[in-house]
């Protein structure tokens, strides 16, 4: 089987390709220019390592000026993509915001499928690009539009609230998108004591335990978090004694109730920011935890995580080769664009409103 560096094209052409237009040789000056990065990321990165990504970081940072582009990288992504070359961080309701305010002509979308949809959606004059269309997601590919259609039918009248991580085909039929920084919120003001939320099933249980609305939804589930229990939690008491342990609202909701705080991506990173608690382990994607490690003094993060294959798709190298190649770019069909963006942009307005 060949080895790709995209959906399309063979690694080792690519790799050809890349050393015959680029110098990725770790010189003195590559180590100057990237000395920064090395310092935030060294206790996650060993320095072994950095004689290969080091030359990576320094083209990708001098290219996506010359193509006038912006890297946008959530909060799973590798350390090297997220201190290295990112210009934009955050998890996904922040880089929808964020997506808003994009002033350069291209968009490479260091994150999944759906995250780089969600930027076309918001801004559809401009080049999207995602490194490897493969980069997918479970919760995603759980549901289609067809799908939506059909619990409208069998619940006539009640909205629709759809996480963010869903296909724009499924956006265009949801009457407002949230994330898990806002899924009780947009729950709480929409319209209605019904409530269809989809697709994560966690995430929807988590919610209607907060809400007076009653919930219905359907039995998608994240593949990083659904397969954490409360045995794992009792196992992480009994390892880490001492330390705080922290979760994810798309983990099952006895997960959730053994922690010791759950919130969304970012609500995590600020409460470990604020709190500062001298141990951690935080139920999640592992390269989210090895981030916060590095923006954040004085607490032990201890290893508690999954891996997401999907985001671990997206690496240096293809990066590199589709700034170069201006590939893999992201489209959508016209006839979806404009509801699905109302989708999305109804999130945002709802999220900036106050109680």
């Amino acid at each position: 089987m060949v080895q790709t560096i995209n959906a399309v094209t063979p690694l080792a052409d690519a790799r050809v390709i890349l050393a015959q237009n680029f110098d990725l040789k770790f010189t003195p000056a590559v180590a100057r220019a990237t000395d920064k990065v090395f310092d935030r990321v060294r206790d996650k990165i060993p320095e072994i390592e950095w004689p290969f990504y080091a030359p990576l970081i320094f083209q990708i940072n001098r290219l996506k000026k010359e193509k006038d582009a912006v890297i946008l990288a959530h909060n799973y992504q590798t350390p090297q993509i997220y201190h290295g070359v990112a210009d934009v961080v955050g998890d996904s309701l922040q880089l929808a915001i964020e997506a808003t305010k994009v002033r350069q002509s291209v968009i490479v979308q260091c994150g999944v499928h759906f995250m780089a949809e969600t930027s076309k959606l918001l801004n559809p004059d401009k080049t999207v690009l995602i490194p490897d269309s493969r980069a997918g997601c479970s919760l995603s590919e759980s549901i289609t539009a067809e799908d939506v259609l059909a619990m409208r039918a069998q619940y006539p009248g009640a909205p629709v609230v759809t996480y963010v991580n869903t296909s724009a085909a499924v956006k265009a039929v949801t009457d407002v998108c949230c994330t898990s920084s806002n899924a009780l919120d947009i729950v709480n003001r929409v319209e209605g004591d019904t409530v269809i939320m989809i697709p994560d099933q966690y995430l929807a249980a988590n919610t209607a335990k907060k809400t007076k609305k009653k919930i219905i939804t359907w039995a998608g589930a994240c593949e990083v978090h659904e397969t954490f229990t409360a045995e794992d939690i009792s196992e992480l008491r009994h390892a880490y004694p001492t330390a705080k342990i922290i979760a994810h609202p798309e983990c099952p909701p006895e997960v959730i109730d053994a922690v010791d705080f759950a919130g969304s991506t970012a609500a995590m990173i600020d409460w470990v920011k604020s709190t500062k608690p001298p141990r951690v382990v935080m139920v999640t994607e592992c390269s989210m935890s090895d981030n916060v490690a590095s923006e954040t003094t004085g607490v032990d993060f201890l290893r508690g995580c999954n891996i997401c294959p999907h985001m671990k798709r997206i690496n240096l190298e293809n990066v590199l080769w589709s700034l170069h190649t201006m590939s893999e770019e992201v489209t959508i069909a016209p006839d979806i664009i404009a509801p699905a963006r109302q989708a999305v942009e109804r999130m945002i307005e709802l999220s900036k409103r106050g109680d």
